[in-house]
């Protein structure tokens, strides 16, 4: 596998928005992808980027992406959220997934973050068999809240 890995660019973000579906289509949402690509670029590479990702491609295109963003946390301080996480399904089982999670754990290392946290469907056993390879504290205990557009 000749596999580059680079940061992302605006120009990618079309691809990793088919990407992000591919993911809510497997995590049994595909309906609670709302974001336009306008919002999404913007969010990206706008006036006042939120996010950075790392793409993984090979000479047919990007194959899978990591988006991560600052957290703090009063707790622990900086840490990288890992937003999302997702190999295209036919290359899955390849080392590809490897290669992008440990990219970017190097870059809160490179940072000197106080650690990473993502979240991971208690369902999603390939997933977790994954992390479970790194040594991961999956906690248990805390329920996801929120607010949508129309209830803030």
């Amino acid at each position: 596998m000749d596999i580059q890995l680079r940061f992302a660019v605006k120009e990618d973000c079309p691809r990793l928005l088919e990407l992000i579906n591919e993911l809510a289509v497997y995590e049994k949402a595909p309906e609670e992808v709302t974001v336009t690509l306008a919002e999404f670029e913007d969010a990206g590479f706008g006036a006042q980027p939120v996010w950075k990702a790392f793409v993984a491609e090979d000479a047919t295109g990007i194959l899978g992406f990591a988006l991560y963003y600052t957290r703090y946390s009063t707790w622990k301080g900086c840490r990288l959220y890992l937003e999302d996480f997702i190999v295209t399904e036919s290359q899955r089982g390849k080392g590809l997934g490897k290669i992008l999670f440990e990219r970017v754990m190097q870059e809160a290392r490179d940072k000197n973050y106080n650690g990473m946290t993502w979240q991971v469907l208690d369902w999603n056993e390939p997933a977790i068999n994954f992390y479970n390879k790194y040594n991961t504290q999956i906690e248990t205990g805390w329920l996801n809240a929120s607010f949508n557009k129309d209830q803030l």
